[in-house]
C-alpha cells in the first residue's frame, strides 16, 4: 500500500498527525503526509522517524468562478432537500459581504434551491466535476501521483476544498479515494461533502445510516465503521498525569471540586461570557455547594481578542481558572488555520479525567465527558433580548438531529433557569454516578469501536481498499 493522506486542517492533524495512525499506515507501505502546517512549525508535528513516512504540502487551491458557483449551487441544493433543522437555519443566514459577493451568493441560493432533488443534484455534480476538472491543480497532482504511484488516497475530512483536485486527479487515474466523516453533526448540520469521494469511513452505524439517508447514491459497501481517533488519548494511559499534577498544571486546588465549562465559538454560543458569570454567581453566593472550582476553557478555533469575550467576567471573579487551548493561531478566527499541539492532547486527556462536572451549550464535549463517565449539564436559557438565534435556545440546538439523542436518552441535564443550573450541578456533584446508564447508552450509540483501536481499524481499511485497486 502506498497512501497518499490529506491532513488539511488542524482538526485532521489532531485525529492522524498526532496518534497513531501515521505508524500504523507505514507498517503497510509508504505514506505521503500532505498537510498546510507552516514551514517553521512542522518539525513540531513530525514525532515518527519513520523513513516511511514521507512530508509533503499541499498543492494551493486556486478557485475559479465557475467552479465556485457550481460548488456552492450544490452546497445549497443538498440543504433544500435534506431540509434538517440545522440545515434549515443554514439557508437562513445572513448574506454578507461587498454587492458582487452578495448577488453571487444569492444567485448560488437560487439555482440550488431549482435543483433541489436527487436527479439534479446528480447532473449538477457531474457539471462541477468536469468544470473542476479543469483547474490547474488536478494536473498538478496528475504529475505528482505519477511519480509517487499512490494505491490510495485517504482525507482526513470530508469537506475540505484542497482535496478536490488531488480527488480528481485521483480518480481519472483508477487510484480509489476515501475520506473520514470527522464529526457527529457533520453529515446532518453542515453542507455538502466536498470531492467525489469512493468510500466514506464513519464512527458508527448509526452515522452510516445517516450518510445513506442524506447521500442515496452512495454504496453501501463503501461505508465503514471505524469508530475515531478523536478520543484515543482518552485510552491512552501514558497520557494520565496523577489530579495534582494536572491541578499543578492548570492552577487548581486538588482538594476541591472541579467544574469545567467548555466554551464554543462567538458566533454559535454568542452568549457565553454570560453563562459563565451566572455560573460564578451561583459558586460566590453559595447556591452551587461544596465551594467548587470553575475552570473555563475556551473554544479552540478563537478570535485573537478572545481572552477580551471573557475579560470582565475574569476581572470580576479572578478566582475564574482560564485554561486556554493550547493551540496554535496560524490566522487568527479561520478555524481551518488553528492546530493543536501534543500539550493540548495531553492536557484535554487529563481535563476530562480529573474534572468532576461539565457545562456546555450543546458542545460535542458532552461526548468527550460522557466517554470519561463524568456528568454534564447543558444550558438552555439565553441571556440577551431578543435571542441571537431569533429563538430560545432551548428550542434550538438541543432540537438539532445530531443533538437529539443526548435530549431523549437523558445522557445530560439541561438547565432551563439559573436556578435549574444550580440544582443540576448540586445533585451532579452530590452523586456523580447520577445518569452513568443514560451516558454509557449514548455513548455507545455515537462509538461502535472501543476508544483506542481506532487508528489500526482505519489502516486495514485502507489496506483492503489498496489491495482491490
Amino acid at each position: 500500500m502506498k497512501t497518499a493522506a490529506f491532513f488539511p486542517d488542524g482538526v485532521g492533524i489532531r485525529n492522524f498527525v498526532l496518534g497513531s495512525f501515521l505508524d500504523r499506515a507505514a507498517e503497510f507501505g509508504e505514506v505521503y503526509a500532505f498537510h498546510d502546517i507552516p514551514e517553521q512549525h512542522l518539525d513540531e508535528y513530525k514525532k515518527t522517524e519513520n523513513d516511511r513516512v514521507h512530508w509533503k504540502q499541499c498543492i494551493p487551491y486556486r478557485d475559479e468562478p465557475l467552479v465556485r458557483f457550481l460548488r456552492r449551487s450544490l452546497s445549497h441544493a443538498h440543504l433544500y432537500l435534506n431540509d434538517t433543522m440545522a440545515m434549515r437555519y443554514a439557508r437562513k443566514m445572513p448574506v454578507r459581504g461587498n454587492k458582487r459577493s452578495r448577488i453571487q451568493t444569492y444567485a448560488s441560493r437560487a439555482y440550488g434551491w431549482m435543483s433541489a432533488s436527487p436527479h439534479r443534484i446528480g447532473k449538477l455534480l457531474q457539471w462541477h466535476d468536469r468544470a473542476a476538472a479543469k483547474l490547474e491543480s488536478v494536473d498538478e497532482y496528475v504529475k505528482l501521483f505519477e511519480e509517487i504511484r499512490p494505491t490510495v488516497l485517504f482525507c482526513s475530512h470530508q469537506r475540505c476544498l484542497e482535496v478536490i483536485p488531488a480527488a480528481l486527479a485521483a480518480r481519472s487515474m483508477g487510484i480509489p479515494t476515501a475520506t473520514f466523516i470527522f464529526s457527529w453533526d457533520n453529515i446532518t448540520s453542515k453542507g455538502r461533502i466536498a470531492a467525489p469521494f469512493d468510500h466514506f469511513l464513519v464512527w458508527s452505524n448509526q452515522m452510516r445510516d445517516e450518510l445513506l439517508q442524506y447521500y442515496p447514491e452512495v454504496n453501501g459497501e463503501n461505508i465503514h465503521v471505524v469508530g475515531t481517533p478523536q478520543f484515543d488519548p482518552y485510552a491512552d494511559e501514558s497520557l494520565v498525569w496523577s489530579r495534582e499534577e494536572f491541578c499543578r498544571q492548570v492552577g487548581a486546588d486538588p482538594a476541591r471540586p472541579i467544574i469545567c465549562y467548555s466554551g464554543g465559538e462567538p458566533g454559535t454560543t454568542p452568549e457565553d461570557q454570560n453563562h459563565v458569570r451566572i455560573l460564578m454567581e451561583l459558586v460566590s453566593s453559595g447556591r452551587i455547594k461544596g465551594n467548587p472550582q470553575v475552570l473555563l476553557r475556551p473554544a479552540p478555533v478563537t478570535r485573537a481578542d478572545e481572552r477580551v469575550r471573557y475579560g470582565d467576567v475574569c476581572r470580576d471573579y479572578p478566582e475564574l481558572i482560564y485554561s486556554k487551548p493550547r493551540w496554535l493561531q496560524t490566522i487568527p478566527g479561520d478555524w481551518t488555520s488553528v492546530i493543536p499541539s501534543r500539550d493540548d492532547i495531553q492536557l484535554l486527556a487529563n481535563l476530562t479525567k480529573h474534572v468532576d462536572l461539565n457545562i456546555n451549550v450543546a458542545s460535542t464535549m458532552t461526548l468527550d465527558f460522557a466517554i470519561r463517565d463524568k456528568p454534564v449539564v447543558n444550558i438552555g436559557f439565553n441571556t440577551m433580548t431578543p435571542p441571537p438565534f431569533g429563538v430560545p435556545l432551548k428550542d434550538y440546538y438541543y432540537k438539532f438531529e445530531h443533538y437529539r439523542p443526548v435530549v431523549e436518552m437523558g445522557a445530560a441535564r439541561f438547565a432551563g433557569t439559573p436556578d435549574e443550573l444550580a440544582e443540576h450541578v448540586n445533585a451532579y456533584l452530590d452523586d456523580p454516578s447520577l445518569d452513568r446508564d443514560k451516558r454509557r447508552q449514548f455513548v455507545e450509540f455515537e462509538l461502535d469501536l472501543p476508544i483506542g483501536r481506532s487508528s489500526d481499524k482505519i489502516t486495514q481499511v485502507l489496506q483492503k481498499i489498496s489491495a482491490k485497486n
